[in-house]
């Protein structure tokens, strides 16, 4: 079908039949292959892995035309389980049963799609050795609880069984503390408070998360204006109170003040912007990800029942960016 060899990929070739002529493409080249269904052939053409004479072609639907020759091209194989990487961890604690750490921005927590290498598992596999691919499944071994790939801050991760049972239970019954400064765009009123809202699938975009009047799970965040810059910024803490996909993200963006650079919940200019001067708003809306920093964390110890808690300073991008912004000389 296809070859691999030395990274060097040899597609699957043919050229169409006159017998063959007119039906789906998709239906014709998993018919030929033998081994790949038509879905698999569809995900491949959107993916741009089939051509026809050297051109990309998507289209499933598109009839095969006679005397054309048609190529499909397959990705490497994915290694069943992550392999351990020698990737450098900033860890403030390690046990026997969980390890406590510092995730840079940028990091993505376990292989998915797109990140198959270079996650934070494939770093505490290659910390950790052999044993912790067997705890809570292979793809994402000791993995209580996640921050999105941009969002720098603490983790805990777990190391046996025990561990990971007693550290996702205390999740689920909202017995772990957690808390996050943030970068937001204008003042919160009030000042200090609690936004709840269910959060949900954005039925406009199903890539993003939307507080839902339907259908959403119940989220609760609590957050304290630390320090307002300039009337344009506001330096916020957030406590979480449950833990939904993008929670602090969505509801801060929902009440109209996102996170400034967030790529997904930010989407225009925001009008406290005018309040910088021209290099620091640039600074400000160019800013690479959300700035959001997971700063402390709490949990009771599952080995030895003793109560700790972990604080981490925001990296240097965040502090840099809050130094520009209380530094600006004013509107421009």
């Amino acid at each position: 079908m296809v070859e691999h060899s030395g990274g060097h990929v040899v597609p699957f070739t043919l050229v169409a039949s006159a017998a063959q002529a007119g039906q789906r493409t998709d239906r014709f080249l998993a018919d030929a292959i033998g081994t790949a269904s038509r879905s698999r052939v569809k995900a491949l053409m959107q993916a741009g892995s089939v051509r026809r004479n050297g051109t990309v072609l998507r289209d499933a639907a598109d009839p095969v035309r006679p005397g054309q020759c048609y190529s499909v091209e397959f990705p490497p194989a994915v290694a069943a389980r992550p392999q351990g990487e020698a990737i450098a961890l900033s860890i403030l604690h390690e046990d026997d049963s969980l390890i406590v750490l510092d995730k840079p921005p940028g990091l993505v927590v376990h292989p998915a799609p797109g990140n198959q290498a270079g996650t934070l598992v494939n770093a505490l596999i290659g910390h950790c050795g052999d044993d912790l691919p067997g705890i809570g499944g292979e793809r994402r071994p000791g993995i209580v609880h996640r921050l999105d790939k941009d969002t720098s801050g603490l983790m805990v991760v777990a190391k046996t069984e025990a561990a990971l049972a007693a550290l996702s239970a205390d999740f689920a019954a909202r017995r772990i503390e957690r808390s996050y400064l943030g970068l937001c765009w204008g003042m919160l009123t009030p000042a200090a408070g609690a936004i709840e809202g269910a959060i949900g699938r954005d039925p406009r975009d199903r890539k993003r998360m939307a507080v839902v009047a339907r259908g959403g799970k119940p989220a609760l965040t609590h957050y304290r204006t630390l320090e307002i810059l300039h009337g344009a910024v506001s330096l916020v803490a957030c406590r979480l109170a449950t833990g939904r996909t993008h929670q602090i993200r969505v509801h801060l963006s929902h009440q109209g003040h996102p996170l400034l650079g967030d790529p997904v919940y930010l989407r225009r200019v925001p009008g406290p912007a005018r309040l910088l001067d021209d290099a620091t708003r640039r600074a400000a809306l160019d800013f690479p990800r959300q700035a959001l920093h997971a700063q402390s964390l709490g949990f009771t110890h599952p080995a030895t029942g003793a109560f700790i808690r972990f604080s981490s300073e925001p990296p240097a991008d965040f502090h840099a960016l809050k130094a520009q912004i209380t530094a600006n000389s004013g509107s421009a």
